[in-house]
């Protein structure tokens, strides 16, 4: 008489993993399929999604989204290596302001104008926080935060850059098609690509720096120059996410510099998990839609709005992509003994 077949839990990523978390052993197509689809379908999603509203006004919604994750994402680049940001909103502005000049001006095309914003508003930020990287903790926050008011109020009090009217008629992009697609590919490459450079040697070192940055000095390193590169990078996805936005719509103004542009991405970072990059693309793709969403209710829209923040962060304080890349990673499956 044949023994009954015998069967035990275990969890599905066992034998994938060997030490680290980029390093695996793929055995079967299982494993393959367990390891990529959660990488594979969120991309593959944002691709999809233009096609479903093209033309419309979450077409508008999906633009916006991506321009609020590309400051997420540079705000969680910074804060990566100990530098908590206030002032998303003075690289949006600045981009948004020497895209939107160059093309007003100096009838410069977008496909000039924007690089060169990118470039170009990435260094002037950096220049102008470099001076203020010995300032710690809440001072540093402090100073980025006052800077895009104060920009707003040079622009209104000087009458500059079309003072309080803004820049207006500039060159759209052809289609929304484009615009969508570079905000998409954008948002994708900055992803990944922030994650394989947090990972890399160069990444190594910015955790350190925010871990101690003292013990890091003391190896020899220049703690400095590697938080004024961080900066540029920071600040050349902010700036691109102004120009890009600056195009989109065909106007600059002083709203570029809103609070709006620094407390929108912070919310999605927290919410999202900070620290991963992928909660803060996460957190923006729910916060912004869930605000158009709500914006039917008027008055109503922030007190809800706050509320469902507030009770998302206490529920989970570890963020959305932690709690849900824990899950994922604790489903079992019968194994037969």
């Amino acid at each position: 008489m044949s023994e009954p077949v015998r069967y035990r839990r275990e969890r599905i990523d066992r034998g994938i993993k060997v030490r680290a978390d980029t390093v695996f052993v793929l055995a079967t197509l299982r494993d393959m399929t367990y390891l990529f689809l959660p990488r594979f379908l969120p991309v593959l999603a944002l691709l999809v999604l233009p096609f479903f509203v093209s033309g419309g006004y979450w077409e508008k919604v999906l633009f916006y989204s991506c321009m609020f994750a590309l400051l997420a994402l540079s705000w969680d680049l910074m804060a990566s290596v100990g530098l908590v940001s206030l002032g998303q909103a003075l690289f949006f502005g600045v981009g948004a302001y020497i895209s939107g000049g160059l093309n007003h001006y100096l009838k410069m095309p977008i496909y000039l104008s924007i690089p060169l914003a990118t470039l170009a508003g990435a260094f002037f930020c950096t220049l102008l926080l470099v001076s203020v990287l010995r300032l710690r903790g809440v001072y540093f926050s402090m100073v980025t935060l006052i800077l895009p008011l104060l920009f707003a109020h040079l622009i209104e009090t000087l009458d500059i850059l079309g003072g309080t009217h803004g820049l207006l008629s500039l060159t759209p992009f052809p289609s929304g098609w484009l615009a969508m697609y570079l905000g998409i590919f954008a948002v994708i490459i900055c992803l990944f690509g922030f994650r394989k450079l947090i990972n890399e040697d160069f990444g190594l070192v910015l955790k350190g720096i925010k871990d101690d940055d003292r013990v890091v000095m003391a190896g020899g390193i220049n703690i400095y120059w590697y938080k004024a590169q961080a900066i540029f990078i920071a600040g050349g996805v902010g700036c691109f996410a102004g120009a890009l936005m600056t195009h989109y719509y065909q106007f600059v103004g002083r709203s570029v510099f809103a609070l709006d542009y620094t407390v929108l991405p912070l919310a999605s970072a927290v919410l999202g998990g900070p620290g991963s990059f992928a909660g803060a693309t996460i957190g923006t793709f729910l916060l912004v839609p869930l605000s158009e969403v709500l914006r039917a209710l008027g008055g109503l829209r922030m007190a809800l709005y706050g509320a469902i923040l507030i009770a998302a962060l206490v529920i989970l304080p570890e963020g959305l992509f932690h709690y849900i890349e824990r899950k994922y990673h604790q489903f079992e499956r019968d194994v037969r003994v």
